[in-house]
């Protein structure tokens, strides 16, 4: 029953992260990647429980926010693209780019929420610093890969993830150097978790494409890299030895991470999605002037009653607890429900068969929840998970990954949209 417990609260991180994952695809880029690590994020805190997490929850989730945000920068639409090439060698190489790709996002994503946890007073995370270096990493791995060495994965679009590659280096050097060992489970799972579920979900898109299933297997690929992400990020953290954290974060802290977490975050989504210029070229607007205006107005109200709702929540309160981690967690999760469902048309007759499955995933999350214990009680008395062994763990997925291309060249016999990164010779 123990055991079962920390897989419960793997589950839960994960449904939470593959649905909000899955709702950031109407959004995209680094904004929408960055609510969607604010949801996961959020989630992990609930499950896990800790009084010591929740009194700090705004800057670890505004950690989060950063971490897995940044790497929506990373281009993809090519590489998914050669996934779906009749030839071995192309459709190799896009699963393995996935896998890089998706390793890149939970990487980053993964360790920046870990070394939130894992700065104390006892080894304060320099953050200044951290950032510099990989800022640092980020140029000096573009301009050797790219620039220098050409190691182009998706020309001509742009090769932004070798500055994540660059920067996801320097940030784990960072942790080695200064003794942020659990930081860097988190970071190691939750990178093999994101890897694995953006080339699985891919074989999953390719497999409803070929039964012609009337369904967005687009959105299956993006749930899958959420909810594997979320769970390998999960297991980092619920089966790592953290340290109490017993000072509070000073005001500045948590009013910045506040600020990122209902402001700056929702308010480039809103801007990115939102404005009426671009509402009226939708299919569902068809150049309605007072249909956008309306759009546009409404979810700039939806933004300002989230951050009323959450902020009186939070107002004088001097410390957190699970009561403010779950508000902020609710409040924040509809409001993207709710943003997907006006985005896509589906209030204006354009309805989406995966769109329901947004409440019921957020439902079974409330539901099964509330039956879970903490997995930090579970992991006093039971050590049934494995000894790491990285390099074992590395190399399994990746066999796994390289059977991928294998199912899905036996699946099909051509897709549409397939692109060819090396061009076969007849």
């Amino acid at each position: 029953m123990k055991k079962n417990h920390l897989i419960l609260s793997i589950l839960l991180v994960g449904i939470a992260f593959g649905t909000s994952w899955a709702i950031r695809g109407q959004f995209g880029h680094e904004p929408g990647a960055a609510f969607a690590g604010i949801i996961g994020v959020a989630a992990l805190l609930l499950v896990a429980r800790r009084e010591d997490w929740h009194n700090k929850m705004l800057p670890i989730i505004a950690a989060g926010a950063i971490g897995w945000g940044t790497t929506g920068m990373i281009s993809y639409g090519m590489v998914v693209g050669y996934c779906r090439a009749l030839d071995l060698l192309n459709s190799t190489y896009g699963f393995l780019s996935l896998f890089v790709i998706g390793g890149l996002f939970g990487l980053i994503g993964g360790g920046l929420v870990g070394l939130s946890l894992n700065s104390t007073s006892a080894n304060r995370v320099k953050w200044p610093s951290l950032v510099a270096e990989m800022a640092g990493g980020g140029l000096i791995g573009y301009y050797f890969l790219i620039e220098q060495a050409e190691l182009l994965m998706t020309p001509p679009r742009s090769e932004a993830w070798a500055i994540c590659l660059g920067a996801g280096a320097a940030m784990v050097w960072h942790m080695v150097r200064n003794g942020f060992s659990p930081a860097l489970r988190v970071a190691f799972y939750a990178m093999l978790g994101a890897g694995f579920g953006f080339s699985f979900g891919n074989l999953l898109q390719t497999t409803g494409n070929v039964l012609q299933l009337h369904f967005n297997m687009w959105n299956v690929m993006e749930y899958n890299i959420g909810f594997w992400g979320g769970s390998g990020m999960a297991y980092g953290v619920f089966t790592s030895a953290w340290p109490t954290e017993t000072d509070a974060p000073k005001k500045y802290e948590n009013n910045l991470s506040l600020m990122i977490i209902l402001l700056i975050v929702p308010l480039l989504v809103w801007k990115d999605a939102f404005m009426a210029s671009d509402l009226m070229k939708s299919n569902f607007i068809q150049n309605d002037v007072s249909k956008a205006l309306f759009l546009t107005l409404l979810t700039f109200a939806i933004l300002v009653a989230m951050n009323l709702i959450v902020r009186l929540k939070l107002i004088g309160k001097t410390s957190y607890g699970s009561s403010e981690v779950m508000t902020l967690f609710l409040v924040l999760f509809s409001t993207y429900i709710v943003w997907s469902y006006l985005v896509t048309g589906m209030f204006m007759g354009n309805f989406r068969s995966e769109q329901p499955l947004y409440v019921v995933n957020l439902i079974a999350f409330l539901i099964l929840s509330g039956k879970s214990k903490s997995p930090f009680q579970v992991n006093q008395s039971l050590k049934f998970y494995p000894k790491d062994r990285w390099a074992l763990y590395f190399g399994l997925t990746l066999a796994i990954i390289l059977l991928l291309p294998i199912i899905s060249q036996l699946m099909h016999g051509g897709i549409p949209n397939a692109n060819m990164r090396f061009p076969i010779q007849p």
